[in-house]
């Protein structure tokens, strides 16, 4: 008899001794430098092109580990990781799209208000109330001081990080919904395949450049394992075995990773404001996910 999808057994025993702390601290610091290599690529290739070659690498290799079709998925199973599957890809779009203008600590950071805003309108009390004023004053930090509004280009950024954010709640919102059914690694496997399948028509053309140099596709397949498949496959790790405290306080280190990241490979040096504002947020971050919800 084989182990379930759900108990991969003989791997958990040495998965286990690894302090899950460590998973979410890789997680973080991984996908941020596979973002950092696609801002390299962008000069190459169109932002939404590197994120739509990230989408496809990632759900090749999903497809190849997890094995969906096993599971025996249903039309509605499909249609539902499918949706899935396309505001994720969205996401990642509006995303790339925003770090071409904007720092990478900056765009993550304003992407936050997302999350912020999911766990804002379903909470109860006084704690959400308290993250939306955080998450607020470190917009203001950002918008009022640490970025130049009159600047048409950082104003494009904006527009397309704020998009980006309200992908990352629908993704959020409808993720949320399928976890409670099936492995979440598995929906992730699905919903890229799909999401990379139906925007294929748009970017299939890049394809002549990566077949034309194939140092540009060990980037993207770079970008694709670092940015999808080892972060949301450790975070999946963590998930289970910390308590919601412990893993608010490291989703909260998110921004300021991102920072750090940036700093040192994009030499992307954070102002004063810019700071303040990952500082709030982060805060907000903390505050909504500790807030109990159903």
């Amino acid at each position: 008899m084989q182990p379930s999808e759900a108990d991969p057994a003989p791997q958990t025993r040495l998965i286990d001794r690894v302090p899950p702390q460590f998973f979410i601290v890789g997680s973080a610091l991984i996908q941020y430098i596979g973002a950092a290599i696609a801002v390299g690529l962008f000069t190459i290739m169109s932002p939404s092109e590197v994120a739509w070659w990230r989408i496809l690498i990632a759900a090749a290799v999903l497809l190849v580990w997890r094995r969906p079709w096993r599971v025996g998925l249903t039309r509605a199973d499909l249609i539902r990781s499918g949706i899935f599957g396309l505001a994720m890809t969205a996401m990642n779009m509006t995303f790339y799209q925003a770090i071409e203008y904007l720092p990478l600590g900056t765009a993550v950071s304003l992407e936050f208000i997302g999350p912020v805003s999911v766990a804002v309108l379903r909470g109860r009390g006084w704690a959400p109330r308290i993250a939306a004023l955080f998450a607020f004053g470190g917009v203001v930090a950002i918008g009022g001081v640490g970025i130049d509004l009159s600047d048409p280009k950082v104003l494009i950024g904006v527009a397309w990080i704020m998009s980006a954010a309200l992908m990352w709640a629908l993704y959020i919102v409808l993720g949320q919904h399928i976890a409670s059914q099936r492995s979440g690694i598995t929906n992730l496997a699905v919903g890229s395949t799909i999401g990379a399948l139906v925007t294929a028509p748009f970017f299939v053309s890049s394809v002549a450049v990566v077949a034309g140099d194939w140092t540009v596709f060990v980037a993207l397949l770079g970008v694709g394992v670092l940015s999808t498949v080892l972060p949301y496959s450790l975070e999946a790790l963590a998930m289970s075995r910390v308590s919601a405290s412990t893993f608010a306080l490291f989703t909260a280190l998110l921004p300021a990773t991102s920072a750090l990241v940036g700093a040192l490979m994009l030499r992307q040096i954070p102002g004063l404001g810019e700071v303040l504002g990952l500082v709030l947020i982060s805060v907000a971050v903390a505050i909504t996910s500790r807030t109990p919800r159903r």
